[in-house]
């Protein structure tokens, strides 16, 4: 209503504009009082539609909207093609341990069982103690013997008997380990003189003589001349010295060499243990050897050439030696 109000008082203004442009501009008057209100104008519903505006600026963003309703389930896809199986994977590290559930409520009582079979006969009791005496009853009548009853167990071991008589003395035995040094005793009182103890000997010298000299090879030599042999441990049949008593033993050798070479060994039991060797020089000459041997009772030493005729040089006359001699340097008994 306002609208076409001042759009009517806009008009009129304008038609005393045009009047007043052929007439002297006058003072302006005294503004009049507020007309009343007009009558309410028609709707403006009915009136032309106006031409499409310009497109406005974009708006913010909305909210996201309420989910849609389910649609309809679509048709089942082709099959897929099965490709090779890929490569395993590592194992994943071990997740946390989770909660304890809720405690399971007790289950019902379940039926009786059925009895069960008879156990085995329990284990015989301990035997009971004797009974107190009863009064002494009237003696009866001897009966006949009974049958003879079974030998009873074996009774305890005796007290040991007397000693007996010292058995006769046995082999000797081995030499132990010695022991370690005690300490020094206290001094004995002085004891009367005793039988000298008898030592084992053993010892023997022989040479060669003018018909025992250039020797064979390869066997004993036998020394014929004997300067000594008391215990008789040398043989002059063989040319071997047998042992008698077992112990350390010292054997040695003087030889004259003379018209040809000399080649000597000292044999124990069939192997050679010491060589000598010495060349002819148009003269004579002298060579020797010695060696400590041990020795077991019945072990055998002996002399003997190697090497050939070549090699028999020994020789002896009134006035050169060769000789052979061993004895026993201490017992091992």
């Amino acid at each position: 209503m306002r609208i076409w109000l001042l759009l009517l008082a806009a008009g009129i203004c304008m038609g005393n504009v045009k009047s007043q442009d052929t007439c002297r501009q006058g003072h302006p008057g005294i503004p009049g009082n507020p007309g009343h209100n007009g009558l309410p104008g028609r709707d403006g519903r009915d009136g032309a539609k106006g031409d499409k505006g310009e497109a406005g600026e974009p708006g913010h963003p909305g909210g996201p909207g309420k989910d849609g309703m389910n649609g309809e389930k679509g048709e089942r896809g082709a099959d897929g093609k099965v490709e090779a199986k890929g490569i395993k994977g590592d194992q994943g590290s071990r997740g946390p341990p989770g909660k304890h559930g809720p405690k399971g409520l007790v289950g019902p009582m379940g039926e009786k069982g059925l009895r069960g079979e008879t156990g085995p006969q329990g284990q015989k009791g301990d035997k009971g103690g004797v009974g107190p005496s009863g009064p002494e009853g009237l003696k009866g009548s001897t009966g006949p013997s009974g049958p003879m009853g079974l030998p009873g167990p074996m009774g305890p071991i005796g007290k040991p008997g007397p000693k007996g008589d010292a058995g006769p003395l046995g082999p000797q035995g081995e030499p132990g380990v010695r022991g370690m040094r005690g300490w020094k005793g206290d001094r004995g009182e002085k004891g009367k003189i005793g039988e000298t103890p008898v030592l084992p000997k053993s010892a023997f010298t022989v040479g060669l003589t003018v018909l025992s000299k250039f020797p064979t090879s390869d066997v004993p030599i036998k020394f014929d001349k004997i300067l000594y042999n008391e215990f008789n441990h040398y043989d002059v049949a063989t040319g071997k010295f047998t042992c008698h008593v077992a112990g350390v033993y010292y054997f040695t050798y003087h030889i004259t060499v003379f018209s040809r070479n000399v080649q000597v060994s000292l044999v124990k039991n069939g192997v050679k243990i010491l060589h000598t060797k010495d060349s002819y020089m148009s003269s004579e000459d002298q060579a020797s050897g010695g060696i400590v041997l041990p020795l077991k009772l019945g072990d055998e030493v002996w002399m003997q050439v190697t090497g050939g005729e070549r090699f028999n040089g020994l020789f002896a006359d009134e006035d050169d030696d060769t000789t052979f001699t061993g004895f026993l340097l201490f017992s091992s008994q």
